[in-house]
Formats: structure tokens, C-alpha cells, sequence
């Protein structure tokens, strides 16, 4: 028989694993620890998920969360956990730490941080490989997507490590190598600066020694974004084209409600990148009414599931209806991106008349918390 200390202690690790694994609200959360990945030197937490029926060779999709957010709680409110079951893939989260960052910001703007075999991005490499030896999937269909800061940092991976993504999404974040420093950061953030099409190109291709194929990228932003300009979308879209030779316009561009969709296409006629514009939202991740996720802090209700969009536009997941408003195939000279001497600037989804969706005021916003927390640490002022 136990005596009653190895009861009590057995007891009070069953009590903390139930507590790890209930996510915002209390709902009890989907993913599992993943733990011995490697050296980790980022320091980073992770969590995964595994359907049961899951088929061998299954694609793998990586998601980082925004700043203020848990693995838990996004997965919850994006949904990518229940599409994981729907559609039979992995979902692999990486969780930042307070230790690293007291916001829970994915340190994106921090050169140490943000570059191939550094940092945060080696340990997310490290859960990867880590991911897909051991449940035997497909290196070449593993993705990620994050929003804000987890958004910048999808772009460093994309960039870092276009060798192992073969598409990503970057939901409100901000172009690879964009910033250096907390200031510049927040400059970016605001939309100021961040250097000519041609300096975030550049940033681009040296980032690997790769030479292509290049990851598809999906960009998403709302209009109304307070926190990252929305003229961040442009300039990730810019700094994508170079490495896939597409031309300034857009191949196809098509509108419906709140939503501007504008895709590019290369020589085989295959879309390579995507930005989508949605009018009135302000900073978050879109969700909608397909039944995958639930509005909650930054995950905003607009009736759009971005989580299966993106799937869609991966190909792993079926796709949610195609936009059915305005196409067009021959953009309008009023609709195409026009460039400046400060980057590029895409046409904006039209704002919302009287009556149409507005978004709710972002609170505090994650600028604000970031900002006050800097300043308390002496690094801003």
C-alpha cells in the first residue's frame, strides 16, 4: 500500500496537470506538454496536439500566440486544435514565457531572438524536428501562423527557415527584420519607417542561404488595427514578391462584406501569396460562425474564420466558401498597390458605412501594456 505522502504528492501532480491544462475561462484545453525537444535556447514552453486517427505522413501546423495570450487560450478561441481533428493534421503551439518576455510577446524585435539558429526561433526549429520524428510526419507540408508579435515571429521563421515551412500565415503582424530595437519596434508597430522595398527584400534573402522554392504566404489585417499599422501587411507582401518574382499588382483581386482579398499568382499560375483586408476590425485574429473557435481578448468576431481560410489556402483543410462579391481579374488602376520611397502601400478595403460592423474599442491594447511595462523597466520613456 502507498503511504499517505506518496498519495499526497500523486494527488497534487494530478492537480497541477489539470490545472496546465484548462485555458482561459477555465475550458479545458486540448493540448499536451511537449517536453525534451532539444537545447531549447530561447527558453520557450510547448504544447501540441495529436488527433487520435491521425494518418501517417499528416501535415504539421505551428501557431504562436499575441502578447497577453497562453497556448491554451488561443488555441481555444482560433479552433486550430478542432480543425486538427476535422482535417487530420498536428498542431504544434510554442508558448512564451514571462521569464523571457513579462507580456508574453514572442521577442520577434530582438536580433538574438529573431534569426536562424538563435534564440526563440532555434527553439521553435527544435520543437519541430522534434514533432516530426516522433509522430512520423511530412517535412515538406509543415506551416505557421501567429497573430501580432506571434505574427512577427512567424515572419522571422518563414524567412529564417524557408527550408522547413512550406507556407505561413501572418495574422496583424510585421515583416521579418523590420526592427532591431524596442523603439524601433514600436515605430514599426505605428507603421513608421522600416526601410525602402528594396532594404526588406534584402532582409529577406539573407536571412538563409536558401535559394527556393519559397513558402506561400497568407497575410491578414484589419483596417481599423490601433496597435500594428495596417500598412505592415503591404510590407510583408512587398518583402515576399522579390523571392517569388511576382509583379507589383495583384492577379486577382475580389471583394465581399467586410473582407478585400487580393492574391498574387507565379508562372504556373499557382497562388503564392494572399493579403486580406478587413474593413472596421481593429487588432486580432478574425474568427467566425464555422463552429472552430469563439471571440474572446484579440480573437474578434467578424464572421470570418481565418483559422479555416488559412487551412484552405494551405490545402489542408477544406476551404471555407469563396468569397462570392466583387472579382476582378484586371485590377482597377484604383485598386493597385502604388509604392512610395518608404515601401510599398496597398489599396484599403472600403470603411464601413453607418450601421455596418464596427469594431469594439481594444481596451487597453497590447501597445499600452507592452509600453507601461517597458517604461517600469527603465527601457522606454
Amino acid at each position: 500500500m502507498r503511504n499517505i505522502s506518496d498519495t499526497i504528492a500523486r494527488l497534487s501532480a494530478m492537480r497541477a496537470r489539470q490545472t496546465a491544462g484548462m485555458g482561459h475561462a477555465g475550458a479545458a484545453s486540448h493540448l499536451t506538454p511537449l517536453t525534451n525537444f532539444g537545447s531549447n535556447p530561447g527558453a520557450l514552453g510547448a504544447s501540441h496536439h495529436v488527433p487520435e486517427d491521425m494518418p501517417d505522413g499528416a501535415p504539421l501546423v505551428v501557431v504562436l500566440h499575441g502578447c497577453t495570450q497562453d497556448a491554451a487560450g488561443y488555441d481555444r478561441h482560433s479552433g486550430w486544435s478542432k480543425l486538427a481533428a476535422e482535417a487530420g493534421f498536428a498542431v504544434l503551439y510554442a508558448e512564451q514565457q514571462r521569464g523571457n518576455n513579462p507580456n508574453l510577446c514572442f521577442n520577434w524585435f530582438q536580433p538574438g531572438d529573431a534569426r536562424r539558429g538563435a534564440g526563440e526561433a532555434q527553439s521553435i526549429r527544435q520543437m519541430v524536428e522534434a514533432m516530426v520524428v516522433a509522430h512520423g510526419l511530412d517535412r515538406k507540408r509543415v506551416f505557421v501562423t501567429g497573430l501580432s508579435a506571434g505574427g512577427a515571429m512567424s515572419a522571422t521563421m518563414l524567412a529564417a527557415y524557408p527550408d522547413v515551412f512550406s507556407a505561413g500565415a501572418i495574422i496583424a503582424g510585421l515583416p521579418h527584420g523590420s526592427a532591431s530595437t524596442v523603439p524601433e519596434a514600436f515605430d514599426r508597430m505605428r507603421g513608421h519607417g522600416g526601410g525602402s522595398v528594396e532594404d526588406l527584400q534584402r532582409t529577406l534573402s539573407g536571412a538563409s542561404n536558401h535559394s527556393g522554392p519559397w513558402p506561400r504566404i497568407s497575410v491578414w489585417h484589419g483596417t481599423a488595427d490601433h496597435t500594428v499599422a495596417p500598412s505592415n501587411a503591404d510590407a510583408i507582401v512587398a518583402q515576399w514578391q522579390g523571392v517569388h518574382g511576382l509583379d507589383a499588382d495583384p492577379s486577382h483581386a475580389e471583394t465581399a462584406g467586410r473582407l478585400t482579398r487580393q492574391v498574387w499568382r507565379d508562372a504556373a499560375g499557382e497562388a503564392v501569396l494572399e493579403v486580406n483586408m478587413i474593413a472596421g476590425m481593429g487588432h486580432g485574429t478574425p474568427v467566425g460562425h464555422d463552429g472552430l473557435g469563439s471571440p474572446g481578448p484579440y480573437m474578434l468576431d467578424v464572421g470570418i474564420s481565418s483559422t479555416r481560410r488559412i487551412a484552405g489556402f494551405w490545402g489542408i483543410a477544406e476551404a471555407e466558401a469563396v468569397v462570392t462579391g466583387r472579382q476582378t481579374d484586371a485590377v482597377s488602376p484604383a485598386a493597385r498597390p502604388h509604392r512610395d520611397a518608404t515601401g510599398p502601400v496597398a489599396a484599403r478595403a472600403a470603411a464601413p458605412k453607418s450601421g455596418a460592423y464596427q469594431p469594439a474599442a481594444e481596451a487597453t491594447g497590447v501597445k499600452k501594456i507592452i509600453e507601461d511595462a517597458l517604461r517600469t523597466a527603465g527601457l522606454m520613456r
